[in-house]
């Protein structure tokens, strides 16, 4: 198209599948391809039998991930969720193994996990002034105490009343019942996340919190509320942990908050605050179980895997700004 100086203005749309294959979320996609390629090759044993078996196991940490990822765009941290976690599966076997009905086992372990999410959030929002690295690091340290107080000397309790934690932990056909409900909170919390008026308040507060409260938007009920829901999915986590363990002990959910935060990062979305998707995060969620699964089914060590996880994490980090200094690198080329 010309105008009235006589230049030509291009004015081509992109192509949305080529932005679509290049986006991280492609990306990511293409990753988890090339990951079960890898691990269909590393492990003679690896196959769709049995990581559905095994995946069980890994699957209760995307709970974590998904408030963990909200708590991210806020450009916020929670590291206390391994410990709420700890405290939830505790009393959840202690509960159980009174004989008090299975529905009653699971509001008390939420409950304990909402209480911890909100102990959490009241401190955050009633002094802005503390990071929540800090403040969570502090929690992090009373709630684990907390369950080691509980646990007593032995440090550790077995489920004697187990059939309703067997009754969780059961499947259809060969596919878990937690690949389900992991998979239908992901996309609700996906599409909470990007399509709805929370959501974009999220990313406003995340983006700049004083814009965002000039703006009209009610940060700390936000805040808020993302925290205590970040210990409802911990007391949830603990239920699925319980059911495959029996049991809960002083190291439980140890890490948790590690992988949480490593698979919303890897996902794409940065710490920073206000950028990335819930899509990414899930994905790259599977790719690490899917890691797990294959690397474990070897009898690889578990440090060593987790050594390959941060090197995948500091990649992801990574990559952004090398992707972004080679276009900045073409570009003078393409000016000089």
């Amino acid at each position: 198209m010309a105008g009235k100086s006589g230049r030509s203005i291009n004015n081509v749309p992109e192509n949305p599948v080529k932005r679509m294959i290049f986006s991280w979320e492609g990306i990511m996609v293409l990753l988890f391809v090339l990951v079960n390629i890898f691990c269909a090759w590393y492990s003679e044993f690896y196959n769709l039998k049995s990581v559905l078996r095994q995946m069980p196991v890994y699957l209760a940490e995307i709970f974590l991930m998904l408030p963990m990822a909200y708590i991210l765009v806020l450009g916020e941290i929670d590291i206390s969720v391994g410990s709420i976690v700890c405290l939830s599966a505790t009393i959840s076997c202690l509960v159980s193994n009174t004989g008090l009905p299975f529905i009653l086992v699971i509001l008390i372990s939420l409950l304990v996990g909402t209480a911890c999410g909100a102990v959490n959030g009241f401190i955050l929002t009633r002094f802005q002034e503390l990071p929540p690295m800090i403040v969570t690091l502090a929690t992090q340290i009373i709630f684990r105490g907390i369950a080691e107080i509980v646990l007593g000397e032995g440090g550790s309790v077995s489920l004697v009343n187990s059939e309703g934690f067997k009754a969780i932990g059961g499947k259809v056909g060969r596919i878990p019942y937690i690949l389900f409900l992991v998979l239908i909170l992901a996309i609700v919390a996906a599409l909470i996340l990007g399509k709805s008026t929370f959501g974009r308040r999220v990313y406003a507060i995340g983006t700049n919190r004083l814009t965002a409260y000039y703006s009209g938007i009610h940060v700390q009920k936000i805040r808020m509320l993302i925290y205590t829901l970040m210990g409802t999915f911990c007391g949830l986590c603990a239920l699925f942990m319980v059911s495959s363990s029996y049991g809960a002990n002083t190291t439980t959910g140890n890490g948790f908050e590690m992988d949480a935060i490593a698979m919303a990062v890897f996902g794409g979305i940065s710490s920073t605050g206000g950028k990335g998707n819930l899509a990414g995060g899930i994905i790259s969620a599977f790719i690490i179980v899917c890691l797990r699964v294959g690397l474990g089914q070897q009898n690889l060590h578990p440090q060593v895997i987790l050594l390959i996880l941060g090197l995948l994490l500091i990649c992801a980090v990574a990559l952004p700004n090398v992707v972004g200094e080679i276009k900045k690198a073409l570009k003078v080329k393409k000016n000089a």
